[in-house]
């Protein structure tokens, strides 16, 4: 190599060291935050993101990010195989250990979350897999003694354009003594093989044949099994507690208490869920036992008609208003979501002097880490957090301070044992935590000429920021940037805008859920922009697209939405069309929704068309599939949803009173993506947002109903059918 492109290997990728005959690039590239990786030792891992590529040409790719369905085993070693130039079906998966190598980018923690894996993950990924092919290409040329730029890599061996070849696994020790390139060449995307184009999840014959493994399936000799009692109400302690029949059903070997309640520990859970219907626990319930959902609505009302911190002011919206041809004002309410994943939280930790290890699906290893370090006294490094595939998260096994971690360590240090503690879809939908509730007090002013001139929008709910890691980059002035995103950053052209936050606190537990701000302020933004278009007697379609004319990429999926779904076909008797258009995660979308209603009020939505601009994507049957189940999401909680309190305690407590979309209810859902080389944007998420306003936009279409509020019961349906 030309001595002037030789670097240390931290200054580019990290490290590159040779491992028992093994080729191992472990690549880093320093975002500001965590320690400077370990160097790699003979006979094991380096401590940081890696490609490890053996004698036999195995490539070993070492991901950092949870597989929680969203598809980043699949997507994430295309990446790497694409610039490394091997079959993607050679790459083994091995998941991270934490360390400060693997953490996300711009943050200071590992995590899988904010539908940033892929576009957190591209280009670091990239110029990894192009490092090790460029290296295997010189020590090719090496032991050729030709220059390098003779030479190919491809299928996994380095060829010479005289024809001779050699396989990766007979480069490895040549190449671990090579420097890293300072710069390394990127493909073309004309050049792609494997990125851009349909590829079958990696991970879906093992799901299929039940050999994919979950936290719940983890089993260690000696464990026992632990569901706890906690608390009706949030916040409340024990006071006392009688055991004495617990402990006679047959398998319980023992009560303990924990911080967070009672735990019933026994050989199985099936005795330890019995034993915990025998406890009998008398608590104190703290100050929120009168939490009432019906009094919180009235009381985040009354804030709304108040001035709150401002997050977005252009003009002057009330003089504007005021001097309107036409005024418009609504108020709108969503509830408190659940995240229901199908895999409630558990939690495997062994315990022992000097070391703890710990199996749990999650998306915040380094959390999970330091929380557990923290109870047992062990040090962060003593630790290790082992994550198997994670059966759905939604934000829910992100939430800082892990209070399952905090219970399972402190039951292990009291048993002295392996210990699993399963958290049952009753403790999970009843224990926190929540998407936010929500109310809205919104207003719009119309001139002569029927052009909108004036919003103002006043946001109420808590704020999801406060108090964990991310409240100093996401709180700033008394604006959480998660409360009013969607709707501070509206793209409409609006010479007069107002938009202001009021973050009220109380005990309910909220954190991050699927789409985060974006879930309400689409369904708020896009029905009430609706009843604007509605006023100023303009089709709702062509009324968003004259304000987008600044905007092409909400104007290109809006567009194309709107062709695909025949937006000016005429419609079966009884059916309407809405529309609706949200950039959220760096992905813009929009979705189209037919729907009916019947004489009881239950919503029919029959197809969804939608279209989604995520910049660059790696698998499009991925995106396609994360879309679709975005739509069933969204549907689930517009059409279902709802966390409601009363004297303090959650009304709800498992699917049957927590509904989730059923099959039957599904509707034909097409996604359609728009070509991009546009940054990558997420997937995960993007999907959710609009569905909510494009089926409430279709109801008023259908039957001149307007819903405000969420979920669209039947109950809401008939009430704003006679209002």
């Amino acid at each position: 190599m030309n001595e002037s492109m030789k670097i240390n290997r931290r200054e580019f990728l990290k490290t590159s060291a040779l491992v028992g005959g093994n080729l191992l690039v472990a690549f880093y590239l320093p975002f500001g935050v965590g320690a400077e990786p370990s160097p790699a030792k003979a006979g094991s891992f380096a401590p940081n993101a890696f490609i490890r590529i053996d004698s036999e040409g195995v490539v070993t790719f070492t991901i950092n990010k949870s597989e929680l369905g969203q598809g980043a085993y699949t997507a994430l070693p295309m990446l790497l195989a694409e610039e490394l130039e091997v079959d993607l079906k050679a790459v083994r998966l091995e998941s991270a250990p934490v360390d400060p190598v693997y953490n996300s980018p711009g943050f200071a923690f590992m995590m899988t979350a904010g539908s940033g894996s892929v576009r957190s993950e591209w280009e670091r990924l990239s110029k990894a897999g192009a490092a090790a092919r460029e290296m295997l290409i010189a020590a090719a040329a090496e032991t050729w003694k030709v220059d390098p730029k003779t030479c190919r890599a491809e299928s996994g061996k380095v060829i010479h354009a005289g024809g001779q070849s050699l396989p990766y696994g007979k480069l490895v020790e040549k190449a671990s003594r090579l420097s890293l390139p300072t710069k390394v060449k990127l493909k073309d995307p004309s050049d792609y093989k494997i990125v851009g184009k349909p590829v079958s999840r990696l991970d879906s014959l093992a799901k299929a044949n039940g050999t994919a493994q979950y936290g719940l399936d983890v089993s260690l000799p000696g464990m026992l099994t632990a569901v706890i009692a906690r608390s009706p109400v949030f916040g409340g302690q024990v006071v006392s507690f009688k055991g004495e029949e617990a402990k006679a059903v047959p398998g319980v070997v023992d009560l303990v208490q924990v911080s967070s309640g009672i735990a019933v520990v026994a050989n199985g859970f099936w005795a330890a869920r019995q034993g915990l219907d025998k406890l009998q626990v008398t608590w104190n319930e703290g100050q929120w036992a009168e939490l009432d959902t019906s009094r919180m609505r009235k009381e985040y009302a009354k804030l709304s008609a108040t001035p709150g911190a401002v997050a977005r002011k252009e003009g002057d919206a009330a003089i504007a208003i005021g001097k309107a041809a036409k005024k418009l004002a609504a108020e709108y309410e969503v509830p408190y979501l659940a995240h229901a994943a199908l895999e409630p939280l558990n939690i495997v930790v062994d315990l022992r002097k000097d070391a703890c290890d710990i199996w749990t699906g999650n998306q915040c290893q380094t959390d999970i880490r330091d929380t557990a370090a923290r109870i047992s006294g062990l040090k962060p490094e003593q630790v290790a957090v082992h994550t198997p595939f994670v059966g759905g998260g939604f934000g829910r096994k992100a939430s800082f301070g892990s209070p399952w971690t905090i219970e399972a360590v402190e039951l292990a240090k009291a048993l002295k044992k392996p210990v699993k503690v399963i958290w049952t879809r009753e403790d999970d939908i009843q224990g926190g935590y929540y998407r936010p509730m929500w109310s809205d007090r919104i207003a719009a002013g119309l001139d002569d000429k029927n052009n909108l001139v004036a919003w103002s929008h006043t946001i109420v709910g808590q704020s999801l920021a406060a108090g964990s890691p991310f409240e100093a980059c996401m709180v700033k002035d008394g604006v959480d940037s998660t409360s009013v995103e969607g709707a501070a950053d509206l793209p409409y052209k609006i010479p007069n805008l107002l938009v202001d936050l009021h973050s009220p606190r109380n005990g309910v537990p909220v954190f991050f859920w699927r789409s985060v701000g974006h879930s309400h302020t689409a369904f708020v933004v896009e029905g009430f922009l609706d009843e604007v278009a509605h006023a100023a007697g303009q089709d709702p379609f062509e009324f968003r697209r004259n304000l987008l004319k600044d905007k092409p990429r909400h104007l290109k999926v809006l567009e194309l939405a709107a062709q695909k779904a025949g937006w000016q076909n005429k419609l079966p008797d009884g059916r309407g069309r809405g529309i609706a258009v949200h950039e959220s995660f760096g992905s813009f979308v929009a979705q189209v929704a037919e729907v009916s209603v019947d004489p009881k009020g239950e919503v029919r939505v029959h197809r969804v068309v939608c279209v989604i601009d995520c910049g660059r994507y790696v698998n499009p049957n991925t995106v396609e599939a994360q879309i679709e189940g975005g739509i069933v999401f969204g549907l689930s909680a517009a059409l279902h949803g709802a966390i409601t309190l009363k004297a303090g305690r959650v009304e709800q407590s498992n699917f049957h009173d927590y509904p989730v979309l059923r099959i039957s209810e599904a509707p034909e859902i097409e996604v359609h993506l728009v070509q991009s080389q546009e940054n990558p944007g997420g997937v995960g998420e993007p999907g959710v947002p609009p569905i909510a306003p494009a089926v409430a936009n279709a109801i008023f279409a259908a039957t001149r109903a307007r819903l405000r509020t969420l979920p669209m019961t039947p109950q809401a349906v008939l009430a704003a059918m006679k209002g």
